[in-house]
């Protein structure tokens, strides 16, 4: 070939650049032969493709890598319209979602515990089809209207562009009840849309991103000869409303009847036993998923008999008898550059990794939580290594896994620190949690300006105008060492401070002065009181209507309200044995602070859409205030509480959520971004307004 290659170091290649782009492509070399060889995946798609999405950006940088670190050979992400609505007969739920075994364990135990069986329930197991969801209603056997799922409660008329689909009959075969409405999913499958985006390239048409986004977009079209020139299919799986005929017994039966009355149902539908057969079905089901003739998400998992499912009832959204199993959220690759720990309002500390930015699920992500250290090491991250990262529900960004082949020489483990990184004070476990916490309380710069963060904000004393800024400068100077010093500020201390001008100094004091006239429970609530958030102070305010009752309380009185646990009740007991809180209480007290009981009001609770459903709130919604989430929760008749446990419904994650999260996870509960809970209100509010 006419000599010896130009040495690296001419040619411009950083060793470590080197290093790195062999190591991908040996890691993509044995993910290749594990998931077209073996048959058995080691990771995602998404983690795949980001490594060699990453190989690629090698390659870009440094051409001479293309021969020096080869790629293996290639593997391989949206429209909408406007319809006439109408109203659902019944509602159209959605599936509450579980994503891992513990989850859908807990799942099965809360079907026997509510059937009140202890015997194995069996299930129908089907996958779950990454489509559109349809409903058909029949009237005398012959299809009268066709809506998408909407909202749940009003979905989009298709009935014209439904009528074109060749896989939907468009009269049942006999017999056939009066009226029924038919449930399923359309869907386009993997041979239909690669020929579907062949044939728009071909006229120079813009392709679809993905077989989902293809049966949406041409379901919605206005003008129904597109619809039909399109490979649509459906997929029938529920019923709805049902007149002038039996009801099925079973899932089993009620699936054959569908295929009697001509609708297709899924082949790779199931009865199954037992949870352990089901969480069997799951992983096939998984290792087959790209084999299968169309796209999934996941399996769906429904008790097999009816009469159980009428027992077991349904909440607002979802049945109880159901769940889809989903298969991994997206994950993305990132490299961790630092591990950093931050210290909470609680003392909590927290490592969180660093990374290179990387783009997850619509968002760049730059941060990722590692919970506490047992997580650190469990996992076994360290400095330098690169990880896969997911955002948990959709949230919070989170570690799932190292790729240890990727790790390099130079990665360093991290050592759970002995002393508070901010304020030096000793740390230790406080507990049964697996955490570590500053014992620096107030002491702790970091405590201190989360605890007036929290003391300011708007859902507690709500001094307007004195944001994180103004109470850092506060915390430094040391001006303010407890949340009583605030109210020893005159207007000449806030002058002081920098960007502060005498206009907005009185303007401060004024808010402070303002802020000395308070309700009970916003005044607990401000406090920080462990456990204790709007809900639970609430609750107190209303059961004890003072301060002095409500610190002379033991635990069994605490304990005795409806909604706090022995948990919370021993939180509280010892925020008021320890004599700084109490000092600072009465230091309050004596700068003017008053608290004024709650008025003698009647609640909505217990009447409404959400009635007997419970809400927990984690992290910071970006459109409310957490106290008017839960206000509205309320006025739709639900209840809301503080603590994640298995009387929880539904937990509403925003950003930056914390262990609730997880816990809600764990228990198999109902996890709700901002988005689908306003989405919920909503739906809800419009039903109460039309009654």
């Amino acid at each position: 070939m006419g000599g010896d290659a130009p040495p690296l170091a001419e040619e411009g290649l950083p060793p470590e650049a080197l290093d790195r782009a062999r190591a991908v492509a040996a890691e993509l070399a044995v993910l290749d032969r594990r998931y077209h060889g073996e048959d058995a995946p080691e990771v995602s798609d998404d983690v795949y493709d980001a490594l060699r999405r990453e190989l690629e950006e090698l390659h870009r940088r440094h051409p001479v890598l293309a021969r020096l670190a080869p790629l293996p050979n290639a593997v391989g992400a949206p429209p909408r319209r406007a319809f006439r609505t109408a109203r659902h007969r019944l509602p159209m739920r959605s599936l509450d979602d579980v994503f891992d075994p513990a989850a859908f364990r807990a799942f099965d135990q809360r079907v026997r515990q509510r059937l009140g069986r202890a015997d194995p329930v069996p299930y129908i197991a089907e996958p779950k089809l990454d489509g559109l969801a349809l409903s058909l209603t029949y009237e005398e056997g012959t299809l009268a209207r066709a809506l998408t799922r909407g909202d749940g409660t009003t979905g989009e008329d298709v009935t014209a562009n439904v009528r074109r689909l060749p896989t939907v009959p468009g009269r049942l075969h006999a017999p056939a009840p009066r009226l029924v409405e038919v449930r399923g999913e359309v869907y386009i499958t993997r041979w239909d849309f690669e020929r579907l985006n062949a044939s728009m390239r071909e006229r120079g048409e813009k392709t679809f991103a993905n077989p989902r986004n293809a049966a949406a977009g041409s379901l919605r079209q206005l003008d129904p000869s597109v619809t039909a020139s399109r490979p649509l299919s459906f997929c029938a799986y529920a019923l709805g409303a049902l007149e002038g005929g039996d009801d099925p017994a079973t899932e089993e039966t009620l699936l054959a009847l569908l295929g009697r009355w001509g609708l297709p149902v899924v082949p790779e539908a199931t009865r199954l036993g037992d949870v352990g057969e089901a969480l069997a079905y799951h992983e096939d089901l998984g290792r087959r998923r790209e084999g299968l003739p169309y796209e999934i998400d996941g399996a769906v998992f429904k008790v097999d008999d009816r009469e159980a499912q009428r027992r077991l009832g349904e909440t607002s959204h979802a049945p109880r008898w159901a769940v889809a199993y989903k298969f991994p959220a997206h994950e993305q690759t990132s490299r961790v550059r630092a591990i950093d720990v931050q210290v909470g309002r609680s003392g909590a500390l927290t490592p969180v990794a660093r990374l290179d930015p990387v783009e997850l699920a619509g968002a760049i992500v730059r941060k990722a939580t590692l919970h506490n250290f047992d997580e650190v090491a469990r996992k076994d991250v360290r400095v330098g290594d690169t990880v896969v990262v997911r955002r948990a529900g959709d949230v919070i960004p989170e570690i799932v896994a190292v790729l240890p082949s990727l790790r390099p020489p130079e990665a360093r483990a991290v050592v759970p620190p002995e002393r508070c990184p901010v304020c030096g004070a000793p740390v230790r476990p406080r507990g049964e949690t697996r955490g570590l916490y500053c014992t620096g309380g107030w002491h702790c710069p970091a405590q201190l300006r989360e605890t007036l963060r929290h003391f300011v904000s708007r859902s507690a004393l709500d001094v307007d105008g004195l944001g994180p800024r103004l109470l850092d400068q506060l915390v430094r100077s040391g001006r303010v060492r407890t949340p009583a010093d605030l109210y020893r500020l005159g207007a000449g201390d806030l002058a002081e401070l920098e960007r502060v001008g005498p206009v907005l100094a009185e303007k401060l004091h004024a808010a402070l002065d303002r802020s000395r006239r308070t309700t009970l429970e916003r005044l607990l609530y401000a406090l920080g009181i462990p456990e204790v958030g709007t809900v639970t102070a609430r609750l107190l305010a209303r059961r004890f209507r003072g301060l002095d009752a409500l610190t002379a309380a033991g635990v069994e009185d605490l304990a005795a309200i409806p909604g706090i646990g022995p948990v919370v009740a021993a939180a509280v007991r010892d925020f008021w044995a320890d004599p700084g809180n109490r000092a600072v209480l009465e230091e309050l007290l004596a700068r003017g602070i008053v608290a004024e009981p709650p008025p003698e009001e009647a609640t909505a609770e217990g009447k409404g859409p959400l009635a007997g459903r419970r809400f927990v709130f984690t992290g910071r919604l970006a459109t409310f205030g957490r106290e008017e989430a839960a206000a509205r929760v309320r006025d739709l008749g639900g209840t809301v509480g503080e603590r994640v446990g298995r009387e929880t419904d539904c937990v509403v994650a925003g950003a930056d959520p914390g262990t609730k999260l997880d816990e809600a996870r764990r228990l198999g509960i109902a996890v709700l971004d901002e988005e689908g809970f306003r989405s919920l209100l909503r739906s809800h509010e419009q039903r109460v307004g039309n009654d």
